[in-house]
């Protein structure tokens, strides 16, 4: 404690006269060092002032933003439901055109595998396919053919006329080249396969059409399809008048299964109106399909295997027009 001098000091006694003796001047207190900046800071261990303040800081902030957040939730507009999804319009059914004709697919037929961007056309009219194989289809009418220069020229196969059935009287018979064709192509190293003009009205006459190709076949290494190719006639007299499209399948199918049962590769030839308005196609997926249609690009919707692409091929050792056609299988 602080010493003041005697003066302040209030005596309960009564004041007595102090002698030179007994004066003792005052002593001036002790001076206090102050203590280092570093010894002035209060400690801020667990227990301190500060924690304290601090802890309580933060309590005082989480109890702001939940109230804040409580404010939110309780002014927040309330939400409208949500309207049921409108229902989706049906889809439009798959359809494609022929001529002036909106054709509907049919179901289960496969469809035209090809790129269109992928065939070519020479300077010479030739297409071409990546891995497919040039031929030629002939008849009488192409007369006598050089077949070792026909072979020469960039052909790989040949399809003959076997022969015909008479449209008015129905009669079989054999193209008057057949023969002496068939061995020439096979002489000269081709793959040779043949066709049968039939005016078939019957899955029996048909059947007899395949008996008889097949009878002319005996002996020869055919490799190639054996063809049904069925045509209408412009005439009114032709025996085929009015064939509906439901027999005229059963009759392409009678005559394949009867080849197909001797042992050769059966095939149907058709052009796109036949492909499209007569034949159901999904009947014949078991063989070869040979289209006939005139252009640089097949635009036919479903699957063909051998296309026959012009009728005005130009073929070194064939005078005049030659069908030409690929092998895309």
């Amino acid at each position: 404690m602080t010493r003041y001098p005697p003066e302040w000091e209030t005596m309960e006694e009564e004041e007595q006269p102090v002698t030179e003796a007994d004066y003792q001047p005052p002593q001036p207190a002790p001076r206090q060092q102050t203590p280092p900046a570093r010894l002035r800071q209060a400690p801020s261990g667990r227990g301190s002032g500060g924690g304290l303040s601090k802890l309580a800081l933060a309590i005082s902030i989480v109890a702001l933003i939940v109230s804040c957040a409580a404010l939110f939730l309780t002014l927040r507009p309330e939400q409208e439901p949500k309207a049921p999804p409108a229902p989706s319009a049906p889809e439009e059914p798959v359809t494609f055109r022929f001529g002036d004709r909106v054709m509907t697919p049919l179901e289960g037929m496969p469809l035209n595998p090809y790129d269109r961007a992928a065939f070519s056309q020479d300077s010479r009219g030739r297409v071409a396919y990546e891995g497919a194989r040039t031929g030629i289809d002939v008849s009488a009418y192409q007369e006598e053919i050089d077949w070792p220069t026909v072979a020469a020229d960039g052909i790989d196969f040949a399809i003959l006329r076997l022969g015909y059935r008479g449209y008015t009287e129905g009669g079989l018979f054999l193209d008057k080249t057949f023969e002496w064709n068939l061995q020439g192509a096979l002489n000269a190293g081709l793959d040779v396969g043949v066709y049968f003009f039939s005016q078939a009205v019957t899955p029996e006459e048909a059947e007899q059409e395949a008996d008889y190709v097949c009878s002319a076949l005996d002996g020869y290494d055919i490799t190639y399809p054996v063809a049904f190719d069925w045509e209408p006639i412009s005439d009114e007299s032709a025996r085929t008048n009015g064939l509906d499209g439901e027999t005229l399948t059963q009759c392409a199918d009678a005559f394949c299964a009867r080849v197909k049962e001797a042992g050769y590769t059966p095939a149907v030839y058709f052009n796109q109106s036949l492909g499209y308005l007569r034949y159901d196609l999904r009947e014949l997926t078991d063989y070869a399909l040979w289209l006939a249609e005139y252009d640089s690009k097949p635009d036919f919707y479903y699957h063909f295997d051998l296309w026959q692409y012009t009728h005005t091929g130009q073929v070194a050792g064939i005078e005049g027009n030659v069908d030409l056609d690929l092998d895309l299988r």
